[in-house]
């Protein structure tokens, strides 16, 4: 590195961003993440050792995965280099493997290939890597903010270790808030300023555990507020609120945070909880959410988790789809936000959901199983010659419109599908359905055995 390059340098350092600038060199001056990083750790031993196989770092944006990588720049023996997913491509990875190759060969030196952003990477670029991972060419480390497990090809997740990154705590950005505000050699202590404790307390709990929200929103308050009488400038929680005016909201509708707040929220309502219900509802509007995508969830919740228990939740779910299409935002949250309750709060049978599924598995053990002759289709000429649809007894016409007769195939008569839980309207069912069966339970076995023994009979004669 010449003189020109060097000033270039350190004229960069100094003009960085405040986050940028911060950066620790060295795995003591990191801030949180202690169950990776903690000295006990594996991944604390193998940065200390040099020893350090391909990872995957994975966690929201500002947790530090980044800064991570950097460290184990500032540690390894190996030669780091990195690429950006969203701004590099094959042929900038097959520059990165030639220069690999002639490095181990010529000087036995490793090359540690830091991809930034990976999941942005298609599966062949992914693919290309895999090779020079797998021979050693390269220790990869990946930095995602999407779940690895979705976004990376499976072989390069089996040569990887992946390590989450979890939100920092409020205590743990409350700490870098004071760096930033008063170091002098790489925070903001030059400008001599002073932060409240109440505005360092709002920023830590806004910042929604980024810490890179956070000292961008010291930066600016730093740069724009004027100085004080005592010369002094003063970080109050007025100018906290000024530069750092929306909390974050960790919500990518295509990334790993959407499932987890969809699958949030339907549990929430089949767990009786309409506060948590209606939280994870308001989480997902504030992201920008399409009401169509959570009506849709309602729907769905109204059927497998009330189902019978409460006909009425599925009418009003139905509702609340067709009246969001017609309303819009902001109404459409109203409506959302009564049909989730509704659910949440209705008794709960899942009784739909298992009667489908041993009914499909009946249906997959035993085939096209023979209809029985009196409930098959007999308005066309010729019926009761092939004997369509006689013998078939005319509920109508029976005490409480019930007749008793079969209507599953022989071979199947016996099976009980549908089984009313004791919940909700499903209670009357069972009771209703033990009332004109005689039976405590909708078609008891024993009685069963004796309508198909007098159905047999009937049809011999």
């Amino acid at each position: 590195m010449d003189l020109f390059e060097y000033m270039a340098e350190n004229r960069r350092e100094k003009e960085s961003p405040l986050a940028a600038r911060l950066r620790p060199r060295t795995l003591d001056e990191v801030v949180g993440q202690s169950h990776i990083i903690g000295k006990d750790k594996l991944l604390y031993r193998a940065i200390r050792a040099d020893k350090l196989g391909s990872v995957i770092f994975y966690g929201p944006p500002g947790t530090g995965k980044t800064t991570l990588a950097q460290v184990i720049a500032n540690t390894t023996s190996a030669q780091f280099v990195q690429l950006n997913a969203t701004a590099s491509g094959k042929k900038d990875m097959e520059e990165v493997i030639r220069e690999a190759k002639e490095r181990i060969g010529m000087y036995g030196k490793k090359t540690i290939l830091f991809i930034d952003e990976i999941h942005r990477f298609n599966k062949s670029q992914q693919d290309y890597l895999l090779p020079f991972v797998e021979d050693g060419t390269v220790t990869l480390i990946g930095a995602t903010t999407e779940n690895p497990y979705f976004e990376v090809n499976g072989a390069l997740l089996s040569r990887s270790i992946i390590f989450e990154l979890r939100p920092l705590s409020m205590e743990e950005v409350r700490t870098l808030i004071h760096r930033a505000v008063y170091d002098e050699e790489r925070g903001m202590g030059g400008y001599h300023a002073e932060i409240d404790e109440d505005a360092e307390l709002f920023l830590a709990d806004v910042a929604g555990g980024d810490a890179r929200h956070a000292l961008n929103a010291v930066e600016l308050g730093v740069l724009t507020t004027q100085r004080a009488e005592d010369g002094k400038i003063h970080i109050t929680l007025e100018v906290a609120k000024e530069c750092i005016q929306k909390r974050v909201a960790r919500y990518d509708k295509s990334g790993d945070n959407h499932y987890d707040t969809i699958s949030a929220f339907i549990k929430s309502m089949r767990g009786s909880d309409p506060d948590a219900a209606v939280y994870y509802l308001a989480r997902m509007l504030h992201a920008g959410e399409e009401p169509a995508f959570v009506a849709r969830r309602i729907m769905i919740c109204a059927s497998e988790d009330v189902g019978n228990a409460d006909p009425n939740a599925l009418v009003v779910a139905v509702n609340a789809s067709l009246a969001c299409e017609r309303l819009g935002m902001p109404e459409s949250q109203i409506v959302l936000a009564q049909a989730a309750e509704y659910i949440a709060t209705a008794p709960k049978s899942n009784t739909a959901v298992n009667s489908i599924a041993q009914a499909s598995q009946l249906v997959e053990e035993t085939g096209n199983l023979p209809i029985p002759p009196y409930l098959q289709d007999a308005h066309y000429g010729g019926a009761g010659k092939l004997g369509r649809g006689i013998g078939y007894e005319y509920a109508h016409l029976y005490r409480d419109h019930y007749s008793g007769q079969p209507y599953l195939p022989e071979a199947v008569w016996d099976r009980v599908l549908y089984e009313p839980s004791e919940n909700g309207y499903e209670r009357q069912i069972r009771e209703h359905m033990g009332r004109i069966t005689g039976q405590e339970k909708y078609r008891a076995p024993e009685q069963l055995q004796d309508r198909k023994a007098d159905f047999k009979e009937s049809f011999k004669e």
